[in-house]
Protein backbone atom coordinates (compact mmCIF):
# COMPACT_ATOMS: atom_id res chain seq x y z
CA UNK A 1 0.00 0.00 0.00
CA UNK A 2 1.26 3.34 -1.00
CA UNK A 3 0.50 7.13 -0.28
CA UNK A 4 0.74 9.48 3.21
CA UNK A 5 -0.81 8.17 6.22
CA UNK A 6 -2.54 9.98 8.90
CA UNK A 7 -2.65 8.98 12.10
CA UNK A 8 -5.09 9.60 15.42
CA UNK A 9 -4.90 9.51 18.74
CA UNK A 10 -8.21 10.04 20.89
CA UNK A 11 -8.45 9.26 24.80
CA UNK A 12 -11.46 7.74 26.17
CA UNK A 13 -11.91 7.96 30.03
CA UNK A 14 -14.64 6.79 31.60
CA UNK A 15 -16.13 9.10 34.03
CA UNK A 16 -19.52 7.35 35.77
CA UNK A 17 -17.75 4.78 38.00
CA UNK A 18 -19.61 6.11 40.89
CA UNK A 19 -19.97 4.08 44.20
CA UNK A 20 -20.79 0.81 42.82
CA UNK A 21 -19.01 0.13 39.34
CA UNK A 22 -20.04 -2.14 36.92
CA UNK A 23 -21.82 -4.15 40.43
CA UNK A 24 -24.98 -4.28 37.77
CA UNK A 25 -25.86 -3.14 34.63
CA UNK A 26 -28.07 -0.60 35.78
CA UNK A 27 -25.25 1.00 38.49
CA UNK A 28 -23.56 3.00 36.58
CA UNK A 29 -23.34 5.40 34.17
CA UNK A 30 -21.99 5.71 30.46
CA UNK A 31 -20.61 9.28 31.00
CA UNK A 32 -17.05 9.53 29.85
CA UNK A 33 -15.16 12.09 28.53
CA UNK A 34 -13.49 12.43 24.74
CA UNK A 35 -10.03 14.40 24.49
CA UNK A 36 -8.28 15.13 21.88
CA UNK A 37 -4.64 16.99 22.71
CA UNK A 38 -5.43 20.47 22.92
CA UNK A 39 -8.84 20.27 22.44
CA UNK A 40 -11.62 20.93 25.07
CA UNK A 41 -13.00 17.23 26.28
CA UNK A 42 -16.48 15.90 24.04
CA UNK A 43 -19.10 14.61 26.95
CA UNK A 44 -19.82 11.54 25.75
CA UNK A 45 -22.73 8.72 26.59
CA UNK A 46 -24.08 5.61 25.25
CA UNK A 47 -27.61 6.08 23.53
CA UNK A 48 -30.17 6.91 25.68
CA UNK A 49 -31.65 3.62 24.79
CA UNK A 50 -28.52 1.83 26.56
CA UNK A 51 -29.47 3.89 30.05
CA UNK A 52 -27.40 7.04 28.22
CA UNK A 53 -27.30 10.44 29.11
CA UNK A 54 -29.44 12.76 26.28
CA UNK A 55 -27.39 15.57 27.42
CA UNK A 56 -24.46 14.25 26.19
CA UNK A 57 -23.45 12.78 23.13
CA UNK A 58 -23.24 8.93 21.86
CA UNK A 59 -20.63 7.61 19.35
CA UNK A 60 -23.62 6.24 17.00
CA UNK A 61 -25.08 10.58 16.45
CA UNK A 62 -20.95 11.52 16.42
CA UNK A 63 -20.30 8.65 13.81
CA UNK A 64 -23.13 10.03 11.97
CA UNK A 65 -22.23 13.32 12.10
CA UNK A 66 -18.43 12.65 11.36
CA UNK A 67 -20.33 10.99 7.94
CA UNK A 68 -21.72 14.78 7.17
CA UNK A 69 -19.17 16.56 8.04
CA UNK A 70 -16.27 14.52 5.46
CA UNK A 71 -19.07 15.20 2.93
CA UNK A 72 -19.49 18.63 3.23
CA UNK A 73 -15.33 19.34 3.67
CA UNK A 74 -14.64 17.68 0.27
CA UNK A 75 -17.83 19.31 -1.14
CA UNK A 76 -16.81 22.63 -0.18
CA UNK A 77 -13.19 21.52 -1.29
CA UNK A 78 -14.81 20.47 -4.74
CA UNK A 79 -16.92 23.88 -5.31
CA UNK A 80 -14.13 26.04 -4.36
CA UNK A 81 -11.35 24.19 -6.88
CA UNK A 82 -14.37 24.47 -9.69
CA UNK A 83 -15.27 28.13 -9.20
CA UNK A 84 -18.72 27.72 -7.51
CA UNK A 85 -19.14 29.81 -4.58
CA UNK A 86 -20.73 28.38 -1.69
CA UNK A 87 -22.60 30.79 0.74
CA UNK A 88 -24.27 27.97 3.53
CA UNK A 89 -24.26 25.28 3.57
CA UNK A 90 -26.32 23.17 5.90
CA UNK A 91 -27.09 19.27 6.54
CA UNK A 92 -29.76 17.35 8.36
CA UNK A 93 -28.25 13.92 8.53
CA UNK A 94 -29.87 11.39 9.63
CA UNK A 95 -28.41 7.02 10.19
CA UNK A 96 -30.65 4.21 10.87
CA UNK A 97 -28.86 1.29 13.85
CA UNK A 98 -30.55 -2.23 13.94
CA UNK A 99 -29.66 -3.96 16.69
CA UNK A 100 -29.98 -7.81 16.25
CA UNK A 101 -31.86 -10.48 19.09
CA UNK A 102 -28.39 -11.17 20.94
CA UNK A 103 -27.66 -7.43 21.35
CA UNK A 104 -25.15 -6.64 18.42
CA UNK A 105 -25.75 -4.14 16.19
CA UNK A 106 -24.82 -2.14 13.08
CA UNK A 107 -25.46 1.13 11.15
CA UNK A 108 -27.74 -0.39 8.06
CA UNK A 109 -27.70 3.43 6.16
CA UNK A 110 -27.03 7.18 6.58
CA UNK A 111 -28.84 9.87 4.46
CA UNK A 112 -27.31 13.17 4.08
CA UNK A 113 -29.49 15.91 3.16
CA UNK A 114 -27.05 18.27 2.44
CA UNK A 115 -28.90 22.04 1.72
CA UNK A 116 -26.58 24.70 -0.05
CA UNK A 117 -27.16 28.57 -1.12
CA UNK A 118 -24.33 29.51 -3.68
CA UNK A 119 -23.81 32.43 -5.75
CA UNK A 120 -25.89 32.08 -9.27
CA UNK A 121 -23.46 31.69 -12.33
CA UNK A 122 -22.93 28.79 -14.62
CA UNK A 123 -22.11 26.33 -12.46
CA UNK A 124 -25.31 27.13 -10.01
CA UNK A 125 -27.71 24.68 -11.35
CA UNK A 126 -29.23 21.44 -9.37
CA UNK A 127 -27.30 19.15 -11.59
CA UNK A 128 -23.80 20.50 -11.21
CA UNK A 129 -24.42 20.71 -7.66
CA UNK A 130 -25.92 16.47 -7.56
CA UNK A 131 -22.07 16.09 -9.86
CA UNK A 132 -20.13 17.75 -6.95
CA UNK A 133 -22.21 15.96 -4.35
CA UNK A 134 -21.48 12.75 -6.03
CA UNK A 135 -17.65 13.60 -6.15
CA UNK A 136 -17.85 14.40 -2.49
CA UNK A 137 -18.95 11.24 -1.79
CA UNK A 138 -16.89 9.21 -3.36
CA UNK A 139 -13.82 11.43 -2.05
CA UNK A 140 -14.67 11.58 1.87
CA UNK A 141 -12.68 9.09 3.75
CA UNK A 142 -15.33 8.67 6.24
CA UNK A 143 -18.29 7.15 3.38
CA UNK A 144 -15.31 5.22 1.74
CA UNK A 145 -14.63 3.29 5.06
CA UNK A 146 -17.92 2.11 5.96
CA UNK A 147 -19.78 -1.03 4.74
CA UNK A 148 -23.34 0.46 4.45
CA UNK A 149 -24.88 3.28 1.75
CA UNK A 150 -24.06 6.32 2.52
CA UNK A 151 -27.05 7.82 0.90
CA UNK A 152 -26.84 11.89 -0.42
CA UNK A 153 -30.08 13.27 -0.94
CA UNK A 154 -29.64 17.07 -1.36
CA UNK A 155 -32.03 19.74 -1.11
CA UNK A 156 -32.46 21.92 -4.40
CA UNK A 157 -30.17 24.88 -4.41
CA UNK A 158 -30.97 28.00 -3.34
CA UNK A 159 -29.04 31.17 -5.13
CA UNK A 160 -27.91 34.03 -3.41
CA UNK A 161 -29.92 37.04 -4.13
CA UNK A 162 -32.54 34.92 -5.63
CA UNK A 163 -36.14 35.11 -4.15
Amino acid sequence: MSGATHDYAVEVTWTGAGEAGTASYTAYSRDHDVVLAGKPPLPGTSDPAFRGDPGRYSPEELFVASLSQCHMLWFLHLAATSGLVVREYADSATGTMRVESRGEGQFTDVTLHPRIVADDGELASDEQIAALHHKAHAMCFIARSVNFPVNVEPVPLAVAGRA
